[in-house]
């Protein structure tokens, strides 16, 4: 990549406006290679060369993709209104690389939710065109029974929809729960057709998206981690992965 001025490439990763991040080189703040730099117009190749700030040493990141486990009463939204958003649960150098999320969960529905700054990949994630699986737990009150799984994998009417909805999987997982696998990402979608099969849904968890697993990460309620580009393949549906 083409070097970046010291202080274009503090406020590429969020580091705050470009005169604040001038100020924080002015001040010392910055280092390359170990090396105290207070030059914000001194060009640096981050790939070729480690940096820190405040002594931390940070990786460069022409963009990032996260993965956070969601826990309950938070929003998925850049402007929280009526609870704390997710946005709070990141450093702050995230809110400042404009990082959001990949569409929404519910305020208390929990479970994988991916953030990104990348505008492409939030639209082929989040877009129903790209028919990425998603994989949700579910509680309900009353007893699921095999008449429940099969009206979910045949479709059930959702108002405003103009064709049944249907699980592309459903299997229970105990008495009062199950989990189904859905390709779209309509507004509350997995309550809705459990509500329209006559079940309450008292708890939801998002466990997968694609081939990622939430239980996989290790990651506790409130905790994120930063994507490799082997977890960020599982993404991708096996049948696409597959392709030429």
């Amino acid at each position: 990549m083409k070097p970046l001025s010291a202080d274009r490439l503090l406020q590429s990763q969020g580091f705050g406006t470009r005169r604040w991040c001038q100020q924080l080189i002015a001040e010392g703040a910055f280092r390359m290679d170990g090396k105290v730099i207070t030059d914000p117009h001194a060009r640096i190749d981050p790939t070729a060369h480690g940096f820190s700030v405040f002594d931390e040493i940070l990786e460069y990141r022409a963009q990032v993709y996260l993965v956070l486990h969601k826990p309950p009463g938070y929003e998925c939204s850049r402007k929280a209104s009526h609870h704390p958003g997710v946005l709070s649960l990141l450093p702050e150098q995230m809110s400042w690389r404009e990082v959001q999320p990949v569409g929404r969960l519910d305020h208390d529905t929990t479970g994988l939710l991916l953030l990104s700054d990348d505008g492409a990949f939030i639209h082929r994630q989040a877009s129903p065109r790209h028919h990425v699986p998603k994989r949700y737990r579910a509680q309900v009150h009353e007893p699921v029974d095999a008449a429940l799984i099969a009206l979910l994998q045949a479709g059930v009417r959702l108002q405003d929809e103009p064709a049944p909805i249907a699980a592309l999987e459903a299997v229970a997982t105990g008495a009062h729960e199950l989990e189904l696998v859905l390709d779209e990402g309509k507004y509350h979608q997995v309550k809705r057709m459990l509500a329209a099969a006559g079940k309450h849904c008292t708890a939801l968890c998002r466990v997968a998206i694609g081939r990622l697993r939430l239980d996989a990460l290790g990651l506790e309620p409130g905790q994120w981690r930063h994507l490799g580009a082997d977890q960020l393949a599982l993404l991708t549906p096996a049948d696409q992965a597959a392709r030429p």
